[in-house]
């Protein structure tokens, strides 16, 4: 993966989310493209929504705004843009992104992310323009654009060369199926009479590769409780 749009309502909240940290020096870098794209430029009057056929709250994203976007960013016709790239659609309904998941995109193709807002996205954009549907969870946001922000953060992180250690990247939560981070502790040893495991102080490496592995997984499984 070289490459990520990400097209949505707010580019600037996705940009803000994104070009920080490791990963806004990767984009600097040019170790990965990341651009976003203001769906409202594609739509009639600058309005990308429309009620519902058949009544009911809220507002629904037009897939003829979106499909415009598409066709004019790449060049090709909108159904097409999915044989090059992976179209990954924000709603909340979506399977939920897991580390697996991240890996695989990051493995993959080219990627570009399209964010629901308002009461939805017309179906016909899952159908006909989107590879994909996922979101961060069970729950609802204002939009996609946090998620796509939190998919791109996950994704770049894991390209070679982004970490300056790329050891950073074994033993970290979801690195293992049934593994989370084990607990982490720095300076100083000693806070307000509460005190660092002795065995991380004790240079037996092994010990301590033991006692991370071991509480790693208790913590795990305490998490499925």
């Amino acid at each position: 993966m070289k490459s990520i749009d990400v097209f949505c309502v707010f580019p600037g909240a996705v940009e803000a989310a994104v070009r920080v940290g490791v990963v806004g020096r990767a984009i600097e870098r040019r170790g990965v493209e990341f651009r976003t794209f203001d769906l409202r430029e594609y739509a009639p009057g600058g309005r990308i929504d429309d009620m519902p056929f058949g009544g009911g709250a809220g507002m629904v994203v037009r897939v003829d705004v979106v499909a415009r976007a598409l066709e004019e960013v790449y060049g090709v016709p909108e159904r097409e843009v999915k044989r090059e790239r992976r179209v990954v659609l924000m709603e909340a309904w979506g399977r939920p992104i897991t580390q697996s998941y991240v890996e695989d995109v990051a493995a993959g193709g080219d990627v570009t992310v399209i964010c629901g807002r308002y009461g939805g996205m017309d179906e016909r954009v899952r159908e006909e323009l989107a590879t994909e549907t996922v979101s961060l969870g069970d729950f609802v946001l204002s939009g996609g654009e946090i998620a796509a922000a939190a998919l791109a953060d996950a994704v770049i992180r894991r390209l070679e060369g982004v970490l300056g250690n790329k050891e950073s990247l074994i033993g970290e939560s979801f690195s293992d199926e049934e593994m989370l981070g084990p607990p982490q502790y720095t300076r100083p040893s000693v806070w307000d009479g509460e005190a660092v495991p002795g065995v991380l102080l004790s240079g037996n490496h092994a010990e301590i590769r033991a006692w991370r592995e071991r509480r790693a997984r208790e913590r795990a499984r305490a998490r499925d409780v």
